[in-house]
């Protein structure tokens, strides 16, 4: 008996603790921090060390892989697979390729809300944290001059943390199918899993079954289940703006659909309508 187990605990084993065998990549204020919250809670999942997630493969690389397996624990039943999770390694352009190296058979969850409600909440966040002093307009407006040259220098400078990049990019955080296709240069598409945020909120239960079934895992009901960081919500955005955020993301929204079937376009405001 205790021989099986060992055998089948081993492909979990990475130098003394378990292997991460899953991720939950972003995005950024659209349900990733409750996701992981959830995932943490079924029986089967080891707990990571370092709470939601160590930010390995964005921030925090340099320390290298010792510190990160240092995160998870050495495997024990009943737990079958641990993980982690940040919102930023989705956008972050060298989190797809260093974790393809460290853990090329992990599964990737991504969690996508609607791109105009979050880069609304995205911008209240930032500005409440005392990391943003404009309006919303004005960080919108400003974000290609903040943004200019960032990616690249990133790619070209691995250690290079780039404070634009991370908090004041309200507007390309939500280009989805571009990300997705970055990951897609790395991983099958049978190891992503791709959320609609707002049919993980209204249907927490529906959904973290597709969760349990995509990483292998007993089917559980999860009671009590409580949204974490809720975010803000549109309805205070400015009609306009809100426009201009639906005008700019419709080309985003058309290719994210043809994608992946996540459907965040909005009927055209006035008009014929026949």
């Amino acid at each position: 008996m205790a021989g099986n187990l060992a055998a089948r605990l081993r492909p979990l084993v990475w130098r003394g603790g378990m292997r991460p065998g899953y991720l939950v990549i972003g995005t950024k204020r659209g349900g990733s921090t409750s996701v992981s919250e959830w995932i943490a809670e079924h029986p089967q999942v080891a707990p990571c060390r370092t709470g939601k997630g160590s930010h390995y493969f964005d921030v925090n690389h340099h320390r290298g892989e010792a510190w990160f397996r240092s995160a998870f624990p050495p495997p024990a039943p009943p737990w079958r697979i641990t993980g982690e999770g940040s919102p930023y390694y989705m956008f972050h352009p060298l989190a797809p390729q260093r974790i393809a190296e460290a853990l090329p058979e992990v599964k990737l969850i991504a969690v996508l809300r609607d791109p105009v409600e979050r880069a609304w909440s995205h911008h209240k966040y930032e500005a409440a944290r005392g990391k943003e002093e404009l309006s919303f307009e004005d960080a919108l407006d400003a974000e290609p001059t903040r943004l200019a040259g960032e990616r690249e220098r990133m790619i070209a400078d691995p250690s290079y943390d780039s404070y634009e990049y991370r908090y004041h990019a309200y507007l390309a955080r939500g280009h989805y199918a571009e990300q997705l296709a970055h990951l897609g240069e790395f991983f099958p598409q049978d190891q992503i899993l791709v959320l609609k945020s707002e049919d993980l909120f209204a249907h927490p239960s529906e959904q973290l079954a597709r969760v349990w079934d995509f990483l292998g895992l007993d089917q559980v009901v999860l009671d009590g289940l409580r949204a974490h960081k809720v975010g803000a919500s549109s309805s205070s955005i400015p009609e306009a703006v809100a426009q201009r955020l639906s005008d700019y993301y419709a080309p985003h929204n058309d290719e994210l659909f043809r994608r992946t079937g996540i459907d965040f376009r909005r009927p055209p405001r006035g008009g014929d309508t026949g």
